[in-house]
């Protein structure tokens, strides 16, 4: 099949699925055109893709006749949906997957990224790519023009010594990288304390909040003195860099305490934080809407939610973990959110899980105990 046939069958499960929300977009076909004028002959190069959102950039590129790609997504989402994608178009077992580290980076002599939102991210990926790739790589990276901004023109100048744009194109832009500055290496993990919590904070790039910890966090910690008193088991799902799992494993000995989030950075974020706080008892696992948990195994969940998909602000993915939550509750368990006082959270958690109440609030977030039925 050609790079166009394969991209007309691509699909986003098992994604959510949103308006304005695509498994193939503009960003997505103006990285793999360029890739394509850029190395004619992709036969002969070492792939490296991050961040394909739903396998374009990586079927693309094996069906341009790419033979040595290898992939890192944040999101495991976007791994289960690539291997769908690739079981559907004939291409399994055409690419490798791998963690974000510099051995995803060895030798690469093309780079194809999706730009992502915290700076952060981009400065990991161009460290790492900088300190492994080979010399003559070129790296881009992709993204709507509305997200793109100078700071990332800055971010690869720090790791290359030539950084240009490219034309716009369907609302859409490269930047252009090459020639790795020598002695560049990877700054991540960072931690940061948190005076307050007395918690030194730990993530990599990709981490919602990178070392700082939100305020929708700080008022469902606020709150959670006395979550569940009788608990046993509790679940921190969505667990970002671990903050609320370590605040509930330092203040409750006997509590065994599991956290999952489907963010490769997450997951390595939480378990960096955990273990600079001396408590490697908390399980971290790299699951999607706690799937792999047993139902109604679980006597306290906690969760901070992400209300964006993407640059879309919609409740979906919400949705996701209180349907989870309530299926891993036992019956009598407690669900404690924290969401935008904005969002219109309180029907569905009443509907999904259970009679809920308030615990708390300020001007901006509230945090809700639900009772699972």
């Amino acid at each position: 099949m050609t790079p166009d046939e394969v991209l007309a069958l691509l699909r986003r499960e098992p994604d959510v699925e949103a308006p304005d929300l695509v498994a193939v977009d503009a960003t997505d076909r103006l990285l793999l055109d360029t890739a394509r004028e850029t190395a004619p002959d992709l036969s002969r190069q070492r792939v490296v893709v991050v961040d394909d959102a739903y396998g374009a950039l990586t079927l693309g590129a094996v069906a341009a006749g790419a033979r040595d790609v290898r992939v890192h997504q944040d999101l495991l989402v976007g791994e289960q949906a690539l291997a769908r994608n690739a079981a559907r178009t004939g291409l399994a077992g055409a690419y490798g997957s791998g963690p974000l580290t510099a051995e995803l980076f060895d030798g690469a002599t093309l780079v194809l990224a999706k730009a992502p939102k915290a700076l952060d991210a981009l400065r990991e990926l161009t460290e790492l790519a900088a300190a492994a790739a080979d010399p003559a790589v070129t790296v881009l990276v992709g993204g709507r023009v509305k997200h793109m901004t100078h700071g990332m023109n800055d971010v690869l100048g720090a790791g290359f010594t030539e950084v240009s744009a490219s034309l716009a194109r369907q609302k859409s832009r490269l930047l252009v990288a090459r020639g790795p500055r020598p002695g560049v290496r990877s700054s991540f993990p960072r931690c940061r304390h948190d005076d307050a919590l007395g918690l030194d904070v730990c993530a990599h790039g990709a981490a919602f909040a990178g070392t700082r910890v939100d305020d929708g966090t700080r008022l469902l910690v606020a709150a959670l003195e006395g979550a569940a008193p009788e608990a046993r088991t509790a679940l921190d799902l969505g667990c970002g860099t671990g903050v609320l799992a370590a605040v509930l494993a330092r203040s409750r000995p006997d509590l065994t305490v599991t956290a999952t989030d489907q963010s490769a950075a997450a997951v390595a974020s939480a378990r960096a934080t955990l273990a600079r706080a001396g408590l490697d008892r908390v399980r971290v696992l790299r699951d999607d809407a706690a799937a792999t948990l047993p139902d109604a195994g679980t006597d306290l969940v906690v969760c901070n939610p992400p209300f964006h998909l993407g640059a879309a602000v919609v409740t979906a993915a919400a949705d996701r973990l209180f349907t989870a939550a309530a299926r891993v509750l036992r019956p009598g368990g407690e669900l404690w959110a924290v969401w935008n006082n904005r969002l219109p959270h309180r029907a569905a958690l009443r509907r999904v899980v259970g009679p809920t109440r308030t615990a708390a609030h300020d001007r901006r977030f509230t945090v809700t105990v639900s009772t699972r039925r």
